[in-house]
């Protein structure tokens, strides 16, 4: 049987502040558009409404510098999502803009170590892997390194980010050389494990290139209003892709043994018609959050970097994501 459309939805009205919890919300077909005849092609221009006002790199960073945050992630089909954005206020949105340009390309590099370290700690939880005691998973907190560059326009950043109190995101990064975007130097290593020092026992020379994700970004301003209660940000992720830059990835298995051989070391892979929409703001949920809801679609557990991971190689421990990996992550040679 083939998916049905989306269904229709009320446009949200507004009123008073909605809450996860108190808000009620309809089921919907939210099918990958790839899954059916005449789906929008995948760029965030093409779903993000063009009359939005623009706002520069220096204002959004004035305005909405949050980078200790809370993060609310959606996994929404490429028509629907247009959608739900055209229904936010004109006035309630902002799009980055440089140059005229408002998509830009991302390219994130991810570290782990060959016994996946990082990975696991946030499939199963730091505790557990405490307690198995292996020599790579000694770690009491999540956390993963990358490298993250905006490809548009030549800048690279090494990142680390941890799980801070009450699972506030907090990210630290530095400068990084482009060039060396898919390895850590000695200068790298240097601060990566200074950043980790209280976090896990781990070697920083264990850490190798697991992974390479890639998308297009538009980011959104999402002012303090009357129905927005902080300052926040909005991005919209098109155009994903995943690479396995490690044999780890693709050949672990719970039992040791031969593991799957379906997706090759260096071949990009893409989910078509997946478009994720991402929340930045304080505790409180922003506007956009609201209108998510208000539309059937709920949060989901999604990393770029772990659900890719656990997509390329179903051995990996993925029970969390395994309803986002069957529904969205069916992915498949990149053209």
């Amino acid at each position: 049987m083939s998916p049905q459309a989306p269904q229709p939805y009320t446009p949200f009205q507004g009123g008073a502040a909605q809450t996860l919890e108190s808000t009620h919300i309809p089921a919907v077909d939210n099918t990958p558009s790839s899954h059916r005849s005449g789906h929008r092609e995948e760029s965030t221009m093409s779903i993000v409404p063009t009359y939005w006002q623009s706002i520069s790199l220096d204002e959004l960073n004035e305005k909405a510098a949050m980078q200790t945050r809370v993060d609310r992630k959606y996994i929404v089909d490429a028509d629907y999502a247009a959608s739900i954005l055209a229904e936010l206020p004109a006035d309630e949105a902002a799009v980055l803009e440089i140059d005229g340009q408002r998509e830009f390309a991302y390219d994130s590099v991810y570290f782990d170590t060959p016994d996946l370290v990082s990975y696991k700690a946030s499939a199963i939880g730091p505790s557990l892997l405490v307690v198995k005691k292996s020599p790579f998973c000694a770690s009491r907190n999540r956390f993963k390194v990358r490298t993250r560059s905006y490809l548009d326009s030549d800048l690279s950043f090494l990142e680390v980010k941890t799980e801070g109190a009450r699972e506030f995101t907090v990210k630290e990064r530095i400068p990084y050389s482009i060039e060396n975007r898919d390895m850590l130097t000695a200068e790298g290593k240097e601060y990566v494990a200074t950043a980790l020092e209280q976090l896990t026992d781990a070697s920083v020379d264990d850490l190798e290139p697991v992974i390479r994700t890639g998308y297009r970004r538009t980011t959104v301003y999402l002012p303090q209003s009357e129905q927005n209660p902080v300052d926040s940000r909005l991005t919209i992720d098109t155009s994903l892709t995943w690479t396995p830059l490690s044999e780890s990835v693709l050949m672990y298995t719970a039992d040791g043994g031969e593991g799957p051989t379906k997706y090759q070391v260096g071949t990009e892979y893409t989910a078509p018609g997946t478009v994720i929409i991402e929340t930045k703001s304080g505790s409180a949920p922003s506007i956009a959050d609201k209108y998510l809801w208000r539309a059937g679609i709920r949060p989901v557990k999604i990393s770029k970097f772990a659900t890719g991971m656990a997509a390329l190689n179903p051995q990996l421990p993925a029970n969390k994501w395994k309803r986002t990996i069957q529904h969205w992550m069916q992915l498949e040679p990149a053209a």
